[in-house]
């Protein structure tokens, strides 16, 4: 029986854990802390620091491919267990280029795609530097470890910096990149699957809706011309490509008031813009991401439906979790309710996701908000 390393143990893992179970693989989870949601789903676990020398040395001998559930993997625990001789997806090249968003936008630039204007700051005067040739407001970002928000500042004068500075630990030796605002006039994502064999399919393009910097709601597909849609799934697909990307990855761009599309960012992995494809289309992304991987054919990323919509669970208060209103949220008829089962609720925490599938979107996400509201963290 093939056994699949997960470097990571929070809800990515744990949904492809239970995909991998239907598939009569075995799953072996790594991560820094016990009892993580998907470490109940598996005989196999390893607890300790990524880059341990023991803990890494028994997790390779656990494991005949290897994968993982985030970014904020070093690239150089890839390479050790690469060095090792295990097949590992995304590589340790194809992480460098990402997991650094100057890194990673440098190498979406060079590979010809449309990027917003961006540069590195080591310092408040270069972001000042910075706002004299980009304009106000612009963005402040963390280079790495940087999600939903955490490792972004907006920069709207001058008397923003030190502040946003601070905040985001450069003054820690945090290292900051800035790009310049997009007026979008939406947000879009793009799951794209890449198999070890470069064959490449992607997901529909879909329509992702923030709160306070944390994805919120997820339309599939977006409501948007024939033509940008192609163009934005072509970006993402040449996006991947440009990092010889290996399984799912989430892109994530920008739609223009023009229809044209520009990239956002990527990231190596199975994405929550992409959840709506545990129902909503005939392969899961999860499912998808342990067949590119393994090495297996891919599945088919079409719909099953006209529309469909995730609704986050988030957060609502700090402290310990314990859902309410799961029993309501079932009675919704057409909604599917999916817990990470995580000890501990931070406001804004991703809890869990409702998906629904419907006619139109207004359909879905009616169904969806209706369950999502039923439930209380």
């Amino acid at each position: 029986m093939t056994r699949l390393g997960i470097l990571g143990g929070g809800q990515l893992a744990q949904m492809l854990t239970q995909a991998a179970i239907s598939l009569g693989i075995e799953t072996v989870i790594f991560e820094r802390q016990a009892d993580s949601p998907a470490s109940r789903l598996t005989h196999h676990q390893i607890v300790g620091q990524w880059d341990d020398d023991s803990a890494l040395a028994q997790f390779a001998a656990l494991c005949d491919v290897i994968t993982l559930e985030n970014e904020f993997v070093d690239a150089g625990v890839l390479r050790r267990l690469e060095a090792g001789g295990l097949p590992v997806y995304p590589t340790s090249d194809t992480l460098a280029d990402i997991q650094d968003k100057l890194v990673q936008k440098q190498r979406i630039e060079s590979a010809g795609l449309a990027v917003p204007d961006f540069r590195a700051v080591d310092s408040p005067d270069d972001v000042l530097t910075a706002a004299a040739d980009l304009g106000y407001p612009l963005l402040l970002k963390a280079r790495r470890d940087g999600y939903d928000g955490y490792g972004n500042a907006t920069i709207r004068s001058a008397e923003d910096i030190p502040a946003a500075w601070e905040k985001l630990g450069a003054h820690k030796g945090r290292q900051l990149l800035v790009e310049a605002f997009v007026p979008f006039t939406r947000e879009l994502a793009v799951m794209v699957l890449r198999g070890r064999d470069g064959e490449t399919r992607t997901y529909p393009v879909v329509e992702t809706v923030q709160k306070n910097h944390i994805c919120h709601i997820v339309r599939a597909p977006a409501l948007m011309s024939p033509e940008s849609a192609v163009q934005a799934a072509n970006l993402a697909r040449q996006a991947v490509k440009a990092v010889n990307g290996v399984g799912v990855f989430g892109v994530e761009l920008f739609e223009l008031a023009d229809g044209s599309v520009l990239y956002n960012e990527m990231a190596p992995r199975t994405h929550n813009s992409g959840h709506y494809t545990m129902e909503g289309c005939v392969t899961s992304q999860f499912e998808n991401h342990i067949r590119a991987v393994v090495g297996w054919p891919l599945g088919s990323t079409e719909m099953v439906a006209p529309a469909a919509v995730m609704v986050n669970i988030l957060g609502g208060r700090d402290g310990a979790a314990n859902p309410d209103g799961i029993r309501d949220a079932l009675s919704t008829s057409g909604a599917h309710v999916h817990l990470y089962g995580k000890r501990d609720v931070r406001t804004g925490r991703k809890m869990g996701h409702i998906t629904a599938l419907g006619n139109s979107l207004e359909e879905a996400e009616t169904i969806a908000q209706q369950a999502a509201n039923r439930i209380n963290l």
